[in-house]
């Protein structure tokens, strides 16, 4: 086999705080990747649907994780969020949206989008609504984007996108796994310095 058969997968979650803080190194790793293998975006599903207002601990405990990466990457996070919403533990619905936005060839158009408004402009990507301004303002096809968002389909393609990222181990977020053939190989996060995730991915290349 040869080696433009292997893939990486990034397993993410829109609302993801960790994956916000990795997008500036993940933004240049992926870059430095085109030519040498195929990036494939899979949606990790980190909590499910729910109406709940968030518990005031986890609220506190999620706020806590804003603060940590902040301090330790200088990641820009806008705290008024917790003031301004009632937050809820549920991110399928902004992953949804971004599976509606790749049929629309915009899956991370929309990520952007929604980590953006999220974590600089303090809107909440658990309500639908902000999912449908989002596609609005990036210029999806509205009514497109909402028929797909409630559809049976875009339902089972979550579901088969999380049992996916299991079966190869993607757990927490950011994940990243090379995979070629029956070889699954994990990649540790660095979140600091994309070339030394690059010079890793050139060492299991060259063995797979």
């Amino acid at each position: 086999m040869s080696k433009e058969t292997a893939r990486l997968y990034h397993v993410y979650d829109p609302m993801c705080a960790w994956c916000w803080g990795y997008k500036p190194t993940w933004l240049q790793l992926e870059s430095a990747l085109k030519d040498k293998l195929e990036v494939v975006y899979v949606v990790g599903g980190l909590a499910p649907d729910s109406d709940m207002p968030m518990p005031m601990e986890m609220r506190h405990q999620i706020a806590s994780y804003w603060n940590k990466i902040e301090s330790l990457l200088g990641t820009q996070f806008n705290h008024d969020f917790w003031t301004s919403n009632t937050p809820r533990r549920s991110t399928y619905p902004a992953c949804r949206a971004v599976l509606c936005a790749r049929l629309q060839g915009a899956e991370k158009t929309m990520l952007t989008a929604i980590q953006q408004a999220y974590y600089l402009q303090a809107r909440n990507p658990s309500d639908i609504s902000t999912l449908i301004e989002l596609a609005r303002e990036i210029g999806l096809n509205i009514e497109q984007f909402e028929k797909d968002l409630g559809s049976p389909e875009i339902e089972q393609a979550l579901l088969e996108e999380l049992r996916f990222a299991r079966s190869i181990g993607g757990n927490s977020f950011p994940s990243l796994f090379i995979v070629k053939g029956d070889s699954i190989t994990e990649l540790p996060i660095n979140y600091k310095d994309g070339d030394v995730t690059l010079n890793q991915i050139d060492q299991v290349l060259a063995k797979i």
